[in-house]
């Protein structure tokens, strides 16, 4: 990661987006006059499992998968984390080892938060104690979500279902395609599946006529249609 030093929280509309909206002006000025903004290459780690952290990263653009390893080396991912998102306040908060990793799936720009001003600010600032709690409760419900659909969802609702998720929140190019971009692996790893169940779900999709496919690159064509296999219909 490259560091170097960038704007001022004061001024940063990301914080909008998360718990640090709820820190006064004098907690902001800390942060600024401490953080560092960091410069992520595509495909680097922002941190690893298992990993000590000293501060969170605020996204300030680009996103990154969070993912947990199993004993068997496969890796799943858990999240996708966009701007505005904080990584790595769970490890921070309970002074723990990082549960998940964090890589880079474009390049982006994150801003190193050194946990003693966030440890500071819960002690101090029950509004942002408060903010984190909320943060911390929508991940769990997420968390939540995922274990019930690998239990009760197949293979290709799971997938249908991402697809989905990747056209809403990341929207599309001028050509209709879905904007993030990710590989067949990563798919298969978002969904909890292996990599050639997930080439065929997506071959199915393409006979049925409900996408299209440009190498990686995949186009929704047909959402109703994957609504319905989503909801069982």
């Amino acid at each position: 990661m490259k560091d170097h030093h960038e704007g001022r929280c004061e001024n940063c509309i990301i914080r909008q987006f998360n718990a640090l909206k709820a820190l006064n002006k004098v907690e902001l000025k800390k942060i600024s006059d401490s953080k560092i903004t960091k410069s992520v290459k595509k495909g680097d780690a922002i941190f690893s499992e298992g990993e000590k952290l000293n501060g969170v990263f605020c996204v300030r653009n680009g996103v990154s998968k969070l993912s947990k390893m199993s004993d068997n080396g496969k890796d799943t991912i858990v999240k996708i984390a966009t701007k505005g998102e904080v990584l790595g306040q769970r490890s921070v908060i309970t002074e723990e080892t990082t549960n998940l990793s964090a890589v880079a799936l474009n390049d982006m720009e994150v801003c190193y938060i050194p946990k003693t001003h966030i440890s500071e600010s819960i002690n101090n600032n029950p509004l942002f104690t408060k903010a984190i709690l909320k943060h911390m409760a929508k991940d769990l419900k997420f968390a939540d979500n995922i274990i019930v659909n690998m239990a009760q969802k197949t293979v290709k609702q799971r997938v249908a279902e991402a697809l989905i998720y990747l056209e809403k929140n990341f929207g599309v190019d001028d050509e209709g395609y879905i904007t993030m971009t990710l590989t067949r692996e990563d798919i298969a790893n978002v969904v909890g599946t292996a990599k050639e169940a997930c080439i065929r779900t997506l071959t199915t999709f393409k006979k049925e006529d409900w996408i299209i496919t440009d190498g990686k690159r995949i186009l929704i064509k047909d959402k109703k249609a994957l609504n319905k296999l989503v909801e069982g219909l």
